[in-house]
């Protein structure tokens, strides 16, 4: 028997709903951050080279994504509360449990693998499932919002990791991640129903007597794999796809892993990194919410044009600033502002081209895009570090990046395409 009864505030109650998502988003992200924290902790602590550290961080990345569009199409067959509970008890267990590795491999294995996997439920599949089921006005608005707890939740914790980190060393930050994670699970299990309608209200802004659209029913595997078969025979989902390996290979891949460690290269304390990390955080809060606001008003693609040159710009400038206070705050709020700004007029561009009901899982191949091109860019960089001794390659192949992706989000298409349904 389902545990949630009637709430009150009627249609408002989504926005509780969508209040605990923001959290276990904020969490997801700020487990997927500590490994760009750590890595000088653990390089001292064991001597691994900063290569055989990004592996990890990079395997961690790319199972991120690669979880989501399999996470979307599970939370459709046995419902959001189930995964996202499981996925918060796996995160605070396999982060746990690297307290006592001595070896490469078990680094791997918990914050790559394991942490990995169970990260990847609780990303932007996530938001997108839940918005697209709790609100029918503002979509575009609260997407941003959850959106930016991902990035804010990346950002903001740093210093206070790189805190922990230096009075408890790397431990302390996993003890941390662990604790969290499990603290979130009785707020999911009381305050997230699975769909409006089991507690006897409508989606937000949802006209009386309009259902929501039934989701795809039979085995998730088979949905996922369909959604992407599907929507791999349009220009939309390619264009999307590569757009999104570029967001992460400039954003959470290349600055979320290796900016601290670059800082320290050019002498700048890891707290004092990590708090410049914190201040694009904020920064992004306000981008990524005012993209939001932005997306439910104007061509998604024209955001997307200049979200991604001004990203290539900003990346292509810092290695080329003499890293002191006034140059790093310019950058700081460049980049902030549109660290992950992209992802409203994304899901946008999938939700007109693939419709309500299949867009989450779709969504959730595209963000596999995202994070696989994060993985690139964290091992790339950590592979360029090794090589050269420095990051200035890794920075402007990561610019000029960004400049394709302007381009070719102008050549996305907007016409509405429904999939074809999925047979229960």
């Amino acid at each position: 028997m389902n545990m949630v009864r009637r709430r009150p505030y009627g249609q408002n109650y989504a926005f509780v709903v969508a209040g605990v998502i923001f959290f276990c988003l904020l969490a997801g992200a700020g487990l997927r951050a500590a490994p760009g924290v750590m890595m000088l902790p653990i390089e001292s602590a064991f001597g691994w080279s900063r290569e055989t550290i990004s592996l990890a961080a990079a395997i961690g990345i790319f199972l991120y994504g690669l979880t989501g569009p399999f996470a979307a199409a599970l939370m459709q067959s046995f419902g959001i509360r189930r995964v996202l509970i499981g996925a918060l008890l796996l995160m605070s267990a396999s982060t746990g449990l690297s307290v006592f590795m001595s070896a490469p491999w078990q680094y791997v294995a918990t914050w790559g693998v394991f942490s990995g996997v169970a990260s990847g439920s609780v990303a932007m599949v996530l938001g997108a499932t839940v918005v697209n089921r709790w609100f029918v006005t503002n979509r575009g608005l609260m997407m941003g919002l959850l959106t930016a707890s991902t990035a804010t939740g990346t950002l903001i914790f740093l210093p206070g990791m790189a805190a922990l980190a230096q009075w408890g060393g790397w431990q302390a930050v996993v003890i941390s991640v662990a604790v969290i994670s499990a603290a979130l699970v009785p707020l999911a299990y009381f305050f997230v129903p699975e769909r409006p309608q089991d507690i006897g209200i409508r989606p937000y802004g949802a006209p009386e007597g309009e259902l929501a659209p039934a989701g795809p029913q039979g085995n998730a595997l088979a949905n996922a794999f369909n959604a992407l078969f599907e929507a791999a025979r349009t220009k939309t989902f390619w264009y999307l796809f590569a757009t999104f390996f570029i967001c992460g290979f400039t954003t959470n891949g290349l600055v979320g892993t290796h900016m601290i460690a670059f800082c320290g290269d050019m002498g700048m304390p890891e707290i004092q990194a990590a708090s410049l990390l914190a201040m694009m955080g904020l920064f992004d809060l306000v981008g990524t919410t005012a993209s939001g606001w932005l997306t439910d008003r104007f061509d998604p693609r024209k955001l997307l044009f200049a979200y991604y040159a001004l990203r290539g710009i900003s990346l292509m400038f810092l290695p080329f600033t003499d890293f002191n206070f006034y140059s790093l705050s310019i950058f700081a709020a460049f980049y902030g502002l549109d660290w992950i700004a992209t992802v409203p007029p994304t899901v946008k561009l999938a939700n007109e081209a693939f419709g309500d009901r299949k867009a989450p899982i779709v969504f959730g191949w595209i963000a596999a895009g995202h994070q696989l091109g994060a993985a690139s860019a964290a091992y790339f960089a950590g592979y360029m570090r090794t090589t050269q001794g420095n990051y200035l390659d890794a920075f402007i192949i990561a610019g000029a990046t960004g400049i394709l992706a302007a381009l070719l989000s102008l050549m996305i298409g907007r016409r509405k395409r429904e999939l074809a349904p999925v047979a229960a």
